[in-house]
């Protein structure tokens, strides 16, 4: 058997149709709203990321599972037209993974989401080589159990391992052991520690797990990110939002692709901010992978939201290094 070409990204973990409804205000209970439009795209958090990636010249492969549906074949037209090497387990007489996703007038957006089970991707249908002919992993930690078993043996093979983790799965403690970069919505460090404080729940995760960095997503705040010696955020950069769906997915490809070519964290967080950002302007979690040139310029000339992150300071018990 002809062993996996060494690729830049390979990503492990959900892929999803979307199905976007458009509404002039989220509705009440027992309400009844108008529909502006409703439109169905692919989605998903590492499948997103890792063709956002691609576009951006990376060589990228994923790994996941789909049903035998138009859907399945949808997501499979959409990895061979970006160029990415897609790994797909098909499950038979089953149908993708499917989300809801309900937007209003100003772009916010509320996610109903849903899988057949027998999507779950097992540890045991993963294989060693797809996982570490890499430059970096990307895990969504949703099939726990599969991200644990593709984040050790990247771990073991010198791959660094990002995380894009929204919610606190049963057993993601054991995936964390084996991240380098955490980054997690603004509600998981609260989901896994009895912290509020952000500064102070992200200094924690980032010495209980020994990552290299921990950090959370903000919204229009930006990131917050620790890295062991201090804190850094980014304000969010303004722009006409249209749909908030896939702001994170692009974050973190973003914050991928600036991570390989091997730029400081501050330029990271940034990149990763302004990537997230232009895809707002367009509908779909796919909706605008601005090219590199554009997402460039945003950086140098957009303008940005304001914070409550500011200024910062280290939380007590967590000395500067030298």
């Amino acid at each position: 058997m002809t062993e996996p070409a060494q690729v830049d990204l390979v990503g492990v973990g959900l892929n999803a149709s979307d199905t976007l409804i458009f509404l002039p205000e989220f509705p009440a209970c027992g309400s009844k709203v108008p529909v502006r439009s409703v439109t169905v795209n692919p989605g998903g958090q590492v499948a997103t990321a890792v063709i956002a990636c691609q576009r951006w010249g990376l060589r990228t492969r994923y790994v996941g599972k789909v049903g035998d549906d138009q859907a399945a074949r949808v997501h499979a037209e959409e990895f061979n037209r970006a160029g990415t090497e897609a790994c797909l387990t098909t499950v038979p007489n089953c149908s993708s993974a499917q989300s809801i996703i309900l937007i209003d007038e100003r772009g916010e957006r509320t996610v109903l989401w849903g899988h057949d089970l027998r999507l779950t991707l097992l540890p045991e249908e993963l294989d060693r080589q797809c996982v570490v002919n890499t430059r970096a992993l990307l895990v969504d930690g949703c099939d726990t159990e599969a991200a644990v078993r593709a984040a050790k043996w990247a771990r073991a093979a010198g791959v660094p391992v990002i995380a894009d983790l929204d919610k606190a799965y049963p057993g993601i403690e054991s995936l964390l052991d084996d991240v380098d970069y955490l980054i997690v919505s603004r509600d998981f460090p609260g989901q896994l520690l009895d912290e509020p404080d952000l500064r102070k729940s992200l200094a924690t995760l980032q010495s209980r797990f020994k990552c290299a960095l921990s950090a959370a997503t903000l919204g229009v705040e930006g990131v917050l990110a620790w890295d062991g010696n201090e804190f850094q955020h980014v304000c969010a950069y303004r722009v006409p939002v249209v749909d908030t769906t896939g702001a994170g997915d692009l974050f973190h490809a973003g914050f991928i692709y600036a991570l390989l070519q091997g730029w400081g964290l501050r330029r990271q967080l940034a990149f990763a901010c302004a990537a997230a950002a232009l895809n707002c302007t367009a509908a779909g979690a796919r909706g605008r992978i601005a090219a590199v040139g554009e997402i460039e310029d945003l950086m140098a000339n957009g303008q940005r939201h304001s914070s409550s992150f500011t200024p910062l300071a280290p939380h007590p018990g967590h000395k500067k290094r030298d």
